[in-house]
């Protein structure tokens, strides 16, 4: 589906939307501005769901967002704020209810920090700032959108948190030490979340693979990382985010982790990708040509 086009019947902005306004979604989007996260929040969007676009620093590319999905029919908000630790994500909570009338009813944890280190060379600071980021942050926001519903009727929809892992929790590898740390720690937090926080809120999780260029990754290398996964060709970044708005809409998952990679888990590497895809492509080559008659 292309960024100009429609939103669905049910969605908020269209005629029957209107009229179920008081019933509307609300899903606050974190590091929604750019890369992954705008494809999520416009996601989201296509599914009817009204949309707190967060971003830190990020502001023309956030209200882009929000005009984006306003012309296709749509609502969303932009909120503003840093993620770096629980206090900041009580206060982006309490800022992202202010702008959607009290309701929130799914979480996307996506923003996160992703800084280069291994285990004989990370400094404490480093990995710190990536745990409370891209550990303490997620888990914050999910408890808070418990306590949310925890006083809501029996029987109501659950409310829903996806947070955005890595395909690197299933594949390690000792580059990125302390953003794997983080990430392999939030990938232990769903199933345990799923089951402290039900029935009030369901938790599950999106795994991607490669899906931007990114540090030090030149763009030939990235051209050639892409393609370093079982079914040889780019992840589609929109895809992921589609998979992500289903695990929110599906009312009967909860607590699972869902890799959305290409099958990139599947292939081992001793190294991060972007360090060794032009090897991985040979390999895979050879591999090819040594098995035809």
């Amino acid at each position: 589906m292309s960024d100009t086009a429609r939103l669905p019947d049910s969605a908020p902005g269209s005629a029957r939307g209107r009229s179920a306004a008081a019933a509307a979604r609300w899903v606050l989007v974190t590091g929604g501005a750019k890369r992954l996260g705008r494809e999520l929040c416009l996601a989201f969007a296509r599914q009817g769901w009204q949309v707190a676009c967060h971003y830190h620093q990020s502001a023309d590319d956030a209200e882009a967002v929000v005009a984006q999905i306003a012309s296709a029919g749509g609502h969303a908000v932009a909120v503003a704020g840093p993620l770096h630790s629980e206090a900041d994500a009580r206060e982006l909570f309490a800022r992202a209810l202010a702008q959607t009338g009290g309701r929130l009813d799914c979480v996307v944890n996506n923003a996160s920090l992703f800084e280069p280190d291994t285990a004989a060379d990370f400094a404490e600071e480093t990995l710190w700032a990536q745990m409370r980021t891209n550990l303490v942050v997620p888990v914050t926001l999910a408890r808070l959108l418990h306590g949310l519903h925890a006083g809501g009727p029996a029987g109501a929809p659950a409310a829903s948190v996806v947070h955005v892992l890595d395909q690197k929790v299933f594949n390690l590898n000792p580059d990125y030490y302390s953003y794997t740390l983080s990430k392999l720690a939030l990938e232990r937090s769903v199933a345990q979340q799923a089951q402290a926080l039900a029935p009030q809120v369901r938790v599950n999780a999106v795994a991607p693979g490669l899906l931007f260029q990114s540090g030090p990754q030149t763009a030939e290398n990235f051209a050639a990382a892409s393609h370093a996964n079982l079914l040889r060709q780019p992840i589609d970044p929109a895809q992921v985010a589609q998979a992500a708005a289903f695990l929110a809409g599906n009312s009967c998952i909860t607590g699972m982790s869902l890799c959305v990679d290409n099958g990139q888990h599947l292939v081992p590497t001793e190294r991060d990708i972007m360090f060794v895809a032009e090897r991985v492509l040979e390999g895979a080559a050879s591999a090819t040509q040594g098995g035809r008659p």
